[in-house]
């Protein structure tokens, strides 16, 4: 199995998650904007090559998801991939939502 790490970075204005893909060079990420106390949009999902595949995009989703869960915030799906993962994950409705 392969390892991702996964790190939180926060800005004053939002932040991303970084995720690392063990033997593998690069790193994936996920932005996100602080929109309100408690609400952040997930903005932008992207991954270099040599990450594509690995399932470290995925596994950024999750772990912002998780992270809502824990931190008590809810997320507001903009990135498309996000939106994607979302409809294929509806047990993820209790902290994110799809931008209308």
């Amino acid at each position: 199995m392969t390892k991702i790490s996964i790190l939180k970075e926060v800005t004053p204005d939002g932040g991303r998650y970084l995720a690392t893909v063990e033997d593998r060079d690069g790193e994936a990420e996920l932005t996100f904007a602080r929109r309100a106390p408690d609400l952040i949009s997930a903005d932008h999902t992207g991954a270099p090559d040599a990450l594509r595949g690995t399932g470290a995009a995925l596994a950024l989703v999750q772990h912002m998801v998780e992270d809502a869960r824990r931190s008590g915030f809810k997320i507001l799906a903009v990135c498309p991939y996000v939106v994607v993962q979302l409809k294929r994950h509806p047990e993820w409705g209790d902290v994110m939502m799809a931008d209308a």
